[in-house]
């Protein structure tokens, strides 16, 4: 038969049969203990993970789910210009500028609508560039989409922390999706 390398001591050694991964019965103790802390370990970090799921407030949960909601509209914007000033995008740094702001308007934080890739200049010193936002942003989701997006500036939504988690769940699903297309 052919050698084995015993995977305790790495030793080489001649096995009895195929599934034999050690060359000793001291190895196969060792072995065992170290499948046991492995397993051990998973469920350590596992529980470690509820418990921080269970401190996250509502604030970190609804932050974490802006980052993942904002790469995913780089993503699907990616290689469109500025939805303000037209400029290209390419290889710079870009926002997802909202339409309404997120502090005036926390209702449409997360719509798809109210979203779009924005040039660090139109998003950061021009405050949104609103007027030719407002332009582009017609143009790109149509009047009657726009006008939708108006009437829902106005309609309270408070997400429950399982709707958060869901949406981010959603919206990492879709990145992955996205980044598959672009490689």
């Amino acid at each position: 038969m052919k050698q084995k390398k015993c995977k305790i001591c790495l030793e080489l050694f001649t096995a009895r049969n195929s599934t034999q991964a050690v060359c000793s019965l001291e190895c196969a103790v060792k072995l065992a203990a170290n499948k046991k802390e492995k397993k051990e370990m998973a469920e350590w970090k596992e529980k470690k993970k509820a418990m921080i799921n269970k401190l996250e407030t509502a604030s970190d949960k609804r932050n974490k789910l802006q980052k993942i909601f904002n790469e995913f509209i780089r993503l699907r914007d990616k290689g469109n210009p500025c939805i303000s000033c037209n400029r290209s995008l390419e290889g710079k740094n870009y926002h997802a500028g909202h339409f309404y702001a997120v502090g005036q308007f926390p209702e449409l934080r997360f719509n798809e609508l109210n979203c779009h890739a924005q040039c660090h200049w139109c998003n950061i010193h021009l405050h949104g560039n609103g007027a030719l936002y407002r332009m582009n942003l017609e143009r790109k989701i149509g009047a009657d989409k726009l006008i939708l997006l108006d009437g829902l500036a106005h309609i309270p939504v408070k997400y429950s922390a399982q709707e958060i988690e869901e949406m981010s769940d959603f919206y990492k699903d879709e990145i992955k999706k996205l980044k598959k297309m672009y490689l």
